[in-house]
Order: C-alpha cells, then sequence, then structure tokens
C-alpha cells in the first residue's frame, strides 16, 4: 500500500441458509462485528426479490454464505444447497461470495438467547468471517 492510502470500510450482508428461511445479517470491516437484520420467509427463486431489496439497501461490497456440513466436516444435502444459492447469489448480483463453515452456529445463537435465531446465526457466520480477515 503505498503511503497516504487509506483501507476502504467494506460492508458484507450474511446468509444462514434454510429451505424455508434464510437469516440475514450486516456487518464491516471497521467494526468487524456483524448484527441480525431479518429472516427472509420464502421458498426457491421467491427468496431473490427480498435479497435484492436488502442489497440494493445496504449496497454490500460482498456477501457470506453459511455452508453446513456434519461435524466431523463431511457434506449433506443442506450443503450442496447451500452451495448452490451461493453460486446463485453470485450469478444474480455479481458480488464477491465467500462461504463460511456454519458448523455450530446456531447453537451459539440459542445461546446467546437470539429472538430471531435465523437471523442471529447469519450475525455469527458473519462474524467468524470478519475474524478471519487480515
Amino acid at each position: 500500500m503505498s503511503a497516504g492510502a487509506t483501507l476502504r470500510t467494506q460492508t458484507f450482508l450474511a446468509f444462514d441458509f434454510g429451505t424455508q428461511r434464510t437469516g440475514v445479517a450486516t456487518g464491516n470491516s471497521l467494526l468487524r462485528q456483524a448484527s441480525p437484520l431479518t429472516t427472509i420467509r420464502a421458498e426457491g427463486d421467491a427468496r431473490f426479490a427480498p435479497i435484492a431489496k436488502l442489497i440494493a439497501e445496504w449496497q454490500p461490497d460482498a456477501l457470506v454464505v453459511g455452508i453446513p456440513v456434519h461435524p466431523d466436516g463431511a457434506p449433506h444435502d443442506n450443503t450442496r444447497r447451500a452451495q448452490r444459492f451461493a453460486r446463485q447469489l453470485q450469478g444474480r448480483f455479481g458480488l464477491p461470495v465467500h462461504p463460511v463453515d456454519e458448523r455450530y452456529s446456531t447453537t451459539e445463537a440459542a445461546a446467546g438467547g437470539a429472538r430471531d435465531l435465523d437471523a442471529a446465526s447469519a450475525a455469527v457466520i458473519l462474524d467468524q468471517y470478519l475474524r478471519s480477515l487480515p
């Protein structure tokens, strides 16, 4: 980085994908802290209209998607569904999409007393991603 250059704060939207509900959280690289935002209650392609509204409102630099796996790291049916969702987000919105291992995100959100478990799980996923940034 050259002298006088500044680091630009990046904004993120994160998703805890589910077949019926998808939790959403927001955060940025400056505070490195995520906040639960909402839960989208829609299935299939119907979920993309509310996601488009959130992207227009928050103008994120990138998206983060939780990828569920078994405790031993082995993939399962929802692993493939979440990976497909991540590819669809990237294709539809042209933003970078960062996958994050979401093991235990719901457990952590529940332990924190979350009122909206899906959105809180998305915040846990985003917090994990933000901690991984250099």
